[in-house]
């Protein structure tokens, strides 16, 4: 009855003030006010309020305050609307509810504000500070009004300062640095507009202090902004960071031609690896959140063009093709000059000394072509006693069997049970009783035929592996790709987003692209070692004696292995670095394992090629050390069980190679004390450093022998060395710049991207392409070192070469 009187009085106001309608605007408000106050209803104040101004004020639950503000908005110019609040009053049974109404947006908060942790933490803030999303105008400049409203459920009178200003800095300028402070419940945020004739920029936000920790994310022009810890992941691309954050942005992915760059400082740090704070005893117990403020800096700047892309690709491509160039050059004067020396040798004339020389050939390959039709001719009468003029050929007793097959004859004769082992060294008593120094002649006296077989195996052993691992990691990565682009969560992948180039859905195409110098170098060595095949078929076809008991024994399936797991590590690491993470390293390092446990084995070869390893057993060690690599990543971090029991079973495995790879009877144990004793973090690269280490060491020793032994090394090969050497330093010097980033794989995004570097070559490489480039190079040389570091050795009889 009370409001129904209240309303027919109001009514009579304004009827019979209608003809003075600013009294009216002023008085009735007013008369409207009392009437509810005298009926026990909610009073509801509305002011005419002024930008900048700070208003002082107190409320209840009996009475709520609305101000109205107008500002105008310009379709050509951006400007910020910020609303500052602070409650004063101590405590406050009910917190203050401020609701923000703009033309197309609502923004909705209350103070004290709650924000929780880990384990449920609440932190409680009460000082505000948030902006107002720009509503969007067609028109060329419009006024438009908003409202904040003030209101409460307390009973008590709750006192508060509200404040409203302008943001004039609100719109990002292209290259130009700008500062500001933020904390949890005071979140920052800016709009960029794209220039004419930029298509991609770079969003960098840094800071002098690593915490407290904090978030950056790019987001849609559209309403509302989330802009506090926990909502700022909702939409956009977002990275926490500590000091560097940096994110790649394109005009294609924002159609309104901007976007807003937000700041949020979160509640606690351990998203960032800061210390874990005290679990709280009562689950209601409020903590004191501190002081969290922060001072950053955020500048926009252009990214590379098309043109920039076109060049890494060319530069890329030219500078590996450019080495099948040098290599067809370089086969091309190889083949002229053999050519040529077989010329000079039919044209040339014939000496007594080579005729005897030609009568003794043709009566041995007489005796050969007797054996093979059954003749009861022995062996022991065939002897090659006569050496060439430069003393560099003399013919060892050998078996005619061995030599009479008929080079065309199928491998399918040949069953794995033939091979042997080093326990088949034991039977011939010839070779251990007799002889003092062993030589290669003792150790490659088996068919080559079943030689040939065994070490092709170790070829397509490894191309079976490389597509039954290669398939499942493409799938996986382009999954990660895919969870990245949907959630716009950058934390999941840790790229050197200081230069990352997308291209596509590819985040970082640029780590990609500069792994396509494993597969091409990988892919000239296996032409390289196909051509030296032919070559070396066609010599044995034509039952040359150099071929048939001189050199080194030519056994090509270790080489087209090596070749084949330079490729897929190229494959593997481009697949790594389309989302690089610790979870997925070991994409990067499984078939590093393999490259050098087959350089190692192919070193062992050369001088012992009956009784190298067959490739089951090889392949069988090396997945064991990659599993042990895998549980070391999952394990091995701070496990002190873990790090014993690969202790043991590391020196164990030392103790039994020492002999066979012939260490000197000087066991390797150091390694595995070190690992024991300082316990690496990145277990992977540990295990892959010994691996490495021990290469290079076999490598140092077997050149030493070489040299000790009277051998020389040839121009070509020494060439291969010293540029090896030479780009393995420059490699070595861009991988401890790498490693400091693969180390960070273990610690917290945030952590990591405190690492990234500009880019360093042409505006699209960085340091770690760098490093992919030489050391592609440099494992390349490494192969050609291994293929040709015994040419001297093609003219010297096999009995005259030293096994060590």
């Amino acid at each position: 009855m009370c409001v129904l009187l209240q309303t027919h009085s109001l009514v009579s106001c304004f009827s019979s003030q209608a003809d003075d309608g600013s009294r009216m605007l002023r008085f009735c408000p007013v008369l409207l006010v009392l009437m509810l106050a005298s009926c026990g209803a909610n009073v509801v104040i509305q002011r005419d309020a002024r930008f900048d101004v700070t208003y002082d004020d107190t409320v209840t639950s009996d009475n709520q305050t609305i101000y109205s503000y107008n500002h105008t908005v310009s379709r050509n110019k951006t400007e910020g609307v910020r609303v500052s609040v602070e409650l004063l009053s101590e405590s406050a049974p009910s917190p203050v509810l401020f609701v923000v109404r703009q033309k197309q947006a609502v923004l909705s908060f209350q103070v004290p504000l709650i924000l929780r942790g880990l384990y449920q933490r609440k932190y409680q803030y009460t000082q505000l500070g948030r902006t107002l999303c720009q509503p969007p105008t067609k028109a060329v400049a419009e006024t438009q009004f908003f409202f904040v409203d003030v209101s409460t459920l307390s009973s008590a009178g709750v006192h508060y300062q509200l404040r409203v200003s302008r943001v004039d800095s609100f719109t990002l300028q292209t290259d130009k640095k700008f500062s500001f402070n933020a904390t949890p419940s005071q979140p920052q945020f800016f709009r960029y507009v794209f220039p004419e004739g930029v298509d991609t920029v770079i969003v960098k936000v840094n800071s002098q202090k690593n915490f407290p920790c904090s978030v950056m994310s790019i987001q849609d022009i559209q309403c509302p902004v989330y802009d506090l810890d926990n909502n700022v992941a909702f939409i956009g691309m977002y990275q926490t960071m500590t000091t560097t954050a940096a994110i790649t942005v394109q005009r294609k992915d924002f159609p309104s031609n901007s976007f807003y760059v937000v700041v949020v400082v979160k509640t606690e740090d351990e998203a960032c690896g800061g210390p874990l704070r005290f679990y709280p005893l009562l689950p209601d117990e409020l903590l004191d959140a501190g002081n969290r403020s922060k001072t950053l800096d955020v500048i926009v700047s252009p990214a590379i063009n098309s043109e920039v892309y076109v060049m890494g690709m060319l530069f890329c491509l030219g500078i590996f093709l450019s080495f099948y160039l040098l290599t067809f050059l370089m086969a091309c004067v190889e083949n002229k000059r053999m050519n040529r020396k077989r010329e000079g040798l039919l044209n040339a004339d014939t000496s007594p000394a080579e005729t005897v020389l030609l009568c003794q050939m043709c009566f041995n390959l007489s005796a050969v072509s007797l054996a093979d039709n059954g003749s009861t001719l022995s062996s022991e009468a065939v002897t090659d006693s006569l050496a060439s003029a430069d003393g560099n050929y003399g013919y060892m007793e050998r078996s005619l069997e061995s030599v009479g097959r008929s080079r065309h004859e199928s491998l399918s004769s040949v069953e794995e049970d033939d091979y042997d082992t080093l326990a088949d060294i034991d039977s011939d008593k010839n070779i251990v009783r007799t002889k003092k120094f062993l030589c290669v002649s003792d150790l490659a006296r088996k068919d080559k035929r079943i030689l040939s077989k065994k070490y092709q195996i170790y070829f397509w052993n490894i191309a079976t592996i490389a597509v039954f691992y290669a398939l499942p990691v493409i799938q996986l990565v382009i999954t990660y790709q895919t969870v990245v682009n949907v959630t716009g969560n950058q934390d999941i992948c840790y790229y050197n987003f200081l230069c990352a180039h997308p291209l596509g859905a590819l985040s970082s195409f640029n780590n990609i692209l500069s792994n396509l110098s494993y597969v091409l170098l990988g892919l000239l060595f296996l032409l390289i070692i196909l051509q030296r095949d032919i070559l070396h078929n066609r010599a044995l076809e034509r039952n040359e004696n150099t071929a048939l008991e001189c050199g080194i024994p030519k056994h090509f399936g270790l080489y087209y292995a090596m070749g084949t797991a330079l490729m897929m590590e190229g494959l593997l690491s481009a697949c790594y670095h389309v989302c690089p993470n610790y979870t997925n390293f070991q994409f990067d390092t499984s078939f590093m394992y393999m490259i050098a446990g087959l350089c190692m084995l192919k070193l062992y070869q050369k001088r012992h090629p009956d009784i190298n390893a067959s490739a089951y057993s090889a392949y069988a060690c090396l997945a064991a050390v990659i599993f042990f690599s895998v549980l070391g990543v999952v394990f091995g971090k701070g496990n002190t069980a873990f790090w014993i029991v690969f202790s043991v079973i590391h020196i164990l495995a030392t103790l039994l190679l020492s002999t066979q790879l012939y260490y000197m009877g000087r066991w390797r144990l150091g390694e595995a004390a070190y690992g024991l004793i300082k316990r690496p973090s990145d277990f992977a690269s540990y295990l892959l450093a010994i691996a490495i280490c021990n290469l290079l060491l076999y490598f140092a020793f077997y050149i030493i022998m070489k040299l000790r032994s009277g051998e020389r090394i040839q121009c070509l090969a020494l060439v291969c060395i010293l540029f090896t050497a030479v780009v393995w330093g420059f490699a070595l010097f861009f991988f401890f710049q790498v490693m400091l980033i693969d180390l960070c794989l273990q610690k917290t995004p945030a952590e990591s991207r405190e690492h990234n570097r500009e880019c360093i070559l042409l505006s699209f490489f960085d340091d770690h392409d760098i490093w992919h480039f030489l050391s592609s190079i440099a494992m390349f040389g490494s192969f050609l070192v291994l293929l040709t570091m015994d040419d001297d050795l093609d003219t010297v009889q096999r009995d005259k070469i030293y096994v060590f």
